[in-house]
């Protein structure tokens, strides 16, 4: 049965699921919200979009990471003591000047012992998975024409042995390189002995530079790894996820392309990114947030755009995708861009107050961008107290959402200290003063006299989950006893086993089944703002334990049995790991 027990390869062009028998289940070309070449992950037959290496009478897998890479290896074994070993990864290093992040995936396979015998299977898809490419070969290559694109294997294999599916015993070690159609001049083996080598040592070298929490070392490099491999080079965007359509529970239908760069999402990932010490990536997602809100011309945000900010999403199924363990429908855009999410403002406010503040940044807010940035403040001032689909994207109804309303409040509030800042004290004090009144309305018409605690809409008397960020983004101070009192009431109403719901009400299709994982991050946090640090401890090693074998976390989890839904790599899942676990470690000056 298919599962999440995946591991993420990828460069910040392309990436691609890898699962334990080292076959390729999900990769998009040429970049992430591309057509899926590979989507067995999806598909109900296995007759093609994958590219596999099967080992005669294989009886055992290992799998693991290089430490401290994207690069995976993978060693299978046969019952005649034959091994073979795989090495997938895409090459990502410093060249002439330049990042050197081709389009590429890069796979070389070594003989540890024995007579092993395999067959190499390359069957990608094309056309959402409705059709196969034409192929054509050459005398080390073969090429695969699709309508949209070629992709060309180069490598010193057989291309009999390639093209027929015929099994063969390896003596030594092959290379494969999958890309572009463009034609390597090098020996194969050379290049892919150069690419592993350089890859390594930019991975390698990276983490070097992380600022991490001295407790849970591991954890956090995996997590720091993965978001760096869902941030699109090219704009700076970063997605939520790398793929589509696998489901939030089973049979549920909530299925939906996350292959997009949501603004809700800003605050979070560029906390975890500062905090990280990783200000490069940080500074090329700012910049994408920051043109975004720039040109939106006076128009309202959108909650999501496409990693080029292109800003129509129309949302399509793919009927010849059947879905992750067949269950459908297979989504590819999301309509979600359509949406009024009134949280935008704030996300996106919140985000690109860094760059007035943060002194590593190359390049530095002014006084024209904060111009450009009070005209989200004036959206938020309108709408704060208006109907939106809410953090949760909500498609069949809309309420005055609480979180949707702070963070209206924020805008205006960060709008007051960056003018602070540039020694605009009139602005400055125009925005306290819209900040004031805002927070004065919000602390009515949220409160909820009867529950004792905030609720998640005007004059409602719900709770949800993003009510444990009233401290985080400064509503509130961590201490305030109607902080206190809603992070417990949020505990009752929501927590199941280790797990927050993101809400228990029914929605469009129904009650909710799993738990929403970053909530039970955000709760974490809660519980050490509120004093109850080695309850936040407790649970977060229990929350450490569910990720998959390579520590990486999918959107949504089952309570009862542990299992990993909805799609994979979730962002806002690793930034939720890598937020939990800085705030928890003991400092480094304390361990020792």
């Amino acid at each position: 049965m298919k599962n999440l027990d995946l591991a993420l390869i990828g460069n910040c062009t392309i990436g691609a699921l890898v699962d334990g028998r080292a076959n390729f289940t999900w990769g998009c070309f040429p970049r992430f919200d591309g057509d899926p070449v590979f989507c067995s992950l999806l598909k109900d037959t296995d007759d093609y979009g994958f590219f596999s290496v099967e080992l005669t009478d294989c009886e055992q897998t290992e799998q693991h990471y290089l430490e401290n890479t994207a690069i995976l290896v993978t060693r299978l074994y046969d019952r005649h003591g034959g091994a073979v070993e795989v090495t997938d990864f895409a090459p990502r290093f410093g060249q002439y000047g330049r990042m050197f992040r081709p389009m590429m995936l890069v796979r070389r396979i070594k003989r540890l012992s024995g007579s092993p015998r395999i067959t190499l299977r390359l069957r990608p898809a094309c056309d959402d998975g409705a059709g196969r490419p034409t192929v054509t070969w050459g005398s080390n290559h073969i090429r695969y024409v699709a309508p949209t694109f070629t992709l060309r294997l180069t490598t010193d294999a057989s291309l009999t042995a390639l093209l027929q599916e015929t099994p063969f015993f390896l003596e030594d070690t092959i290379t494969l390189l999958l890309g572009s159609d463009e034609t390597v001049h090098e020996a194969v083996s050379e290049v892919g002995r150069h690419f592993l080598e350089e890859t390594a040592q930019y991975w390698r070298e990276w983490v070097r530079s992380l600022g991490i929490p001295y407790e849970w070392q591991e954890a956090v490099i995996r997590a720091a790894i993965t978001l760096k491999l869902n941030a699109y080079d090219d704009t700076g965007a970063i997605v939520a996820a790398m793929t589509s359509s696998i489901p939030e529970a089973a049979n549920s239908g909530r299925n939906w392309d996350y292959r997009y760069c949501w603004l809700r999402d800003g605050y979070f990932v560029v906390n975890a990114l500062n905090r990280l010490g990783a200000t490069r990536t940080m500074e090329r997602y700012l910049s994408y947030i920051v043109n975004i809100a720039a040109n939106s011309g006076g128009k309202p945000l959108q909650p999501v755009y496409g990693i080029d900010g292109r800003t129509e999403l129309e949302e399509r199924e793919v009927p010849a995708l059947a879905g992750f363990r067949g269950m459908g429908p297979v989504r590819i855009g999301n309509l979600a861009y359509r949406q009024v999410q009134h949280d935008v403002y704030g996300s996106s406010i919140l985000a690109a107050t860094h760059i007035f503040f943060d002194q590593r940044l190359t390049r530095r807010g002014d006084e024209a961008l904060f111009r450009r940035l009070e005209h989200l403040g004036t959206q938020a001032i309108r709408c704060y107290d208006q109907p939106d689909a809410g953090l949760w994207e909500l498609r069949g109804s809309a309420r005055v959402h609480t979180f949707s309303a702070v963070m209206c409040w924020a805008a205006c509030d960060r709008l007051a200290r960056i003018a602070d800042g540039l020694g605009l004290s009139e602005r400055a004090e125009y925005w306290r003063d819209q900040a004031r009144q805002l927070h004065e309305t919000i602390s009515q018409r949220a409160w909820n006299q009867q529950r004792g605690s905030f609720v998640s809409t005007f004059d409602g008397d719900a709770m949800d989950a993003s009510l444990l960020l009233l401290a985080e983004v400064g509503f509130l101070e961590a201490g305030d006893p109607r902080f206190v009192a809603t992070v417990n009431m949020v505990e009752k109403d929501l927590r199941r086993g280790d797990f927050i719901f993101r809400y228990v009400e029914k929605d469009d299709f129904g009650e909710p089944e799993n738990a929403f994982l970053v909530c039970t991050f955000w709760y974490v946090n809660a519980l050490a703002a509120v004093d109850r640090r080695e309850e936040a401890r407790a649970l977060f090693e229990k929350l450490l334990a569910h990720r998959n074998r390579h520590g990486l976390l999918a959107e949504h989890i089952d309570p009862n049995s542990g299992e990993q839904w909805g799609n994979f790599v979730q962002t806002y899942s690793m930034v939720g790991l890598i937020n939990a676990a800085i705030r928890l470690s003991l400092r480094w000056d304390q361990a020792f």
